[in-house]
């Protein structure tokens, strides 16, 4: 087992302390401590026991399962292919890669049963993928099949040279029709599968630009490019606007669109430089069936 003396936050709670000091949930503390596997002064205790100079606090984690990617017979819709790259078109629904609680169905999953060569630049289980897009997000993705064209795809990535633009359905009536949002995001201490807003001295910048496209009714049509590529960027800066992604369950009013497996985000646009020849080169596939159908039923006029 792990030790930690206490010298510092004496009086907080153990499982706060224990969260803040592993970076791990209050929940997995929890789980921890009832299972056992947290003991202060060689003495079970609870999670709210309340810390104290020079406690002795011994744990142990739990040991992580080792992801793999089984290769699936999984249909993909396959815009462009070459020798270094695919361009793939992500249904709403599929996960990127293989996860804890979600081992199978994932696109990588599919990848690595269609390619015979995918880099390895981000490990065994992430085998091709420069970016990612969430589960409920669809629409285009690039995946290199070489370590040399995956590092030169992240590069232009990271140096905004590839452009990638996405189409959403806002709640609310967004009165600014364009602007950006250049904001800190990090993730919440109170929930630790959300990221927020914070202030610049806390997490990493994120930048998106937006404009509108037509206004709905009760809803905004929405453009919007990234310029840096956070974890749930356009999700958590919807919400910063105060008009929340429709059909959000995470950071917005999921439960109002019922009929909405996810939410109304797509990644429909994407413009990057083929990595050996230097074309450019630039994919665009039309809004999902369920996507469009919403924005028709609420518009007067598209």
């Amino acid at each position: 087992m792990e030790k930690i003396v206490v010298k510092e936050d004496i009086g907080q709670r153990l499982d706060v302390f224990l969260s803040k000091k592993l970076d791990i949930s209050r929940s997995s503390v929890k789980k921890m401590i009832d299972d056992g596997n947290v003991i202060v002064n060689k003495k079970k205790v609870k999670a709210g026991y309340s810390i104290c100079l020079d406690d002795e606090i011994e744990y142990q984690l739990e040991e992580k399962p080792v992801l793999t990617a089984k290769p699936e017979d999984i249909a993909l819709d396959v815009v462009y292919e070459d020798d270094d790259l695919l361009v793939i078109n992500k249904p709403q629904g599929m996960c990127v890669h293989p996860a804890v609680g979600n081992y199978s169905g994932t696109l990588v999953n599919a990848l690595t049963f269609r390619c015979k060569n995918l880099s390895s630049v981000n490990g065994e289980f992430r085998p091709g993928i420069v970016h990612r897009l969430d589960k409920d997000t669809s629409g285009l993705l690039i995946v290199a099949k070489n370590n040399k064209a995956h590092e030169n795809l992240a590069k232009q990535i990271s140096t905004k040279e590839c452009k990638r633009h996405y189409m959403a359905v806002l709640e609310g009536n967004l009165k600014q029709e364009n602007g950006v949002v250049a904001t800190h995001i990090a993730r919440s201490k109170k929930n630790r599968q959300m990221m927020e807003v914070c202030d610049d001295t806390k997490g990493k910048y994120a930048e998106t630009h937006f404009d509108v496209v037509a206004h709905l009714n009760g809803y905004t049509l929405v453009h919007f490019e990234l310029k840096t590529g956070r974890t749930h960027q356009i999700r958590v800066h919807a919400k910063y606007l105060g008009h929340p992604v429709v059909g959000d369950r995470v950071y917005g009013f999921g439960e109002r669109e019922k009929e909405l497996a996810g939410q109304l985000l797509t990644a429909y646009k994407i413009c990057f430089t083929q990595p050996t020849t230097k074309k450019p080169l630039q994919f665009e596939v039309p809004l999902p069936e369920y996507f469009s159908n919403f924005v028709k039923k609420h518009s007067d006029t598209l």
